[in-house]
């Protein structure tokens, strides 16, 4: 079994509030996960997609006072939300008896914002963290893979290419004909399968919502509606743009990424490696790869963003800790000229980079001109999971 780098943060929030609540798109792990962490301690796992678990929790006072001194696992949470004011209150009582840590894991695939809007009654007493599907660090070995099958662990851990694929295409039609309907919206799942595949092959570009609700024949509320969803789901992440009070012309529009390559790939009919090198989706299909791995594996407090201008100065990510630093990477596909162009570099000087970073997939790490560090994937990745203060160490020996 591959060992998730979340475990030993979740056990550490567990030793520090009384509640901690797992966010991550369904098949990611989560449940695997939430019994690794109850191992060796008395605890309790519900499924509230279960009718027979859902009523146990009907009357949740009664039912998890007969479990008190248990860790109460409970997967599916967003489905029921009334459920979040009476924890507050069980919480509460506990807490008077010195109980004040490690009583409830709450799983749920849904965004933690929207998580968070839900368990509002719960503020001070719930930690939120996210898990994402398998990331470079977790898998290790050669990126090429997990770049191909993405990081759902069914999918990764398939036999063989098209096993995966076959998994990646039941996993679609799932969620569109049984996962989206049981959370509310009455959206025909031909038309949303159409939206997804119309992301995919609009993947890593500026949204375009007009272009697609023409595309769809609906209106443009109705386009950022469905977003909205693919990205509470976390299916889709949208990438908003960095922005100054400097007047420059900026692009407004947020990026759109599917965020699993491999979903990506099964939702334009890749079915391998050597079909995705030939495909034109394939650099913007590592574009998303390399910033979904980074962002999950940065530690230190930096918000996500894009930069372009009307001028040509760009940069495909940057992660903004304020003026002492900020981060500018650039995601290259090629192993012969990685070098970023002259548009990367008047976007750092644009937004004032503390760190220049071009990744690529190849094995050498080397500084460039200009202060820009080529490196492979795993490298920086490395540097990113650490302490703010130990990557900065790291960085300064290189």
């Amino acid at each position: 079994m591959i060992e998730r780098r979340l475990d030993a943060r979740i056990a550490g929030l567990l030793e520090r509030f009384p509640a901690v609540a797992l966010c991550g798109p369904r098949q990611c792990g989560k449940t695997t996960l939430a019994h690794t962490i109850a191992e060796g301690r008395p605890s309790v796992y519900l499924d509230l997609e279960l009718p027979s678990d859902l009523a146990k929790i009907s009357d949740p006072e009664t039912y998890l006072a007969a479990h008190e001194g248990e860790l109460a696992i409970l997967d599916e949470v967003q489905r029921v939300p009334e459920l979040f004011a009476p924890l507050r209150g069980i919480i509460d009582r506990r807490k008077r008896k010195g109980m004040r840590t490690g009583q409830f894991l709450l799983l749920g695939s849904a965004s933690l914002d929207l998580l968070q809007q839900s368990s509002e009654s719960l503020a001070g007493r719930i930690a939120y963290t996210e898990l994402a599907p398998f990331d470079l660090l977790e898998t290790g070995g050669s990126a090429r893979t997990l770049w191909v099958r993405g990081g759902f662990p069914d999918s990764f851990l398939a036999a063989g290419d098209r096993e995966s694929l076959e998994w990646r295409d039941s996993f679609i039609r799932t969620y569109l004909e049984r996962d989206i309907p049981a959370l509310g919206p009455r959206i025909p799942a031909e038309t949303l399968d159409r939206f997804w595949r119309m992301l995919a092959h609009n993947h890593g570009q500026i949204l375009n919502a007009m272009k697609l609700a023409g595309s769809l024949g609906v209106s443009g509320q109705t386009v950022a509606r469905y977003l909205d969803l693919m990205v509470d789901l976390l299916l889709v992440r949208r990438l908003l743009p960095w922005e100054s009070n400097e007047g420059k012309r900026l692009v407004r529009a947020p990026k759109v990424y599917v965020r699993d390559s491999g979903v990506l790939h099964a939702l334009l009919g890749i079915r391998g490696l050597e079909d995705l090198l030939g495909h034109p989706v394939a650099g913007a299909s590592w574009e998303g790869f390399v910033i979904e791995n980074i962002l999950n594996a940065v530690r230190f407090k930096h918000s996500a963003h894009f930069y372009r201008t009307s001028a040509g100065a760009e940069i495909d990510l940057v992660l903004d800790g304020g003026p002492a630093s900020r981060w500018a990477i650039e995601v290259k596909l090629s192993t012969g000229s990685p070098l970023p162009g002259k548009g990367f570099h008047y976007g750092c000087q644009d937004i004032g980079a503390t760190h220049k970073f071009a990744v690529y997939p190849g094995e050498e790490r080397y500084r460039a001109a200009n202060g820009v560090i080529v490196t492979p994937l795993r490298d920086l990745m490395l540097e990113l999971a650490a302490p703010e203060g130990a990557a900065t160490t790291r960085r300064a020996g290189r």
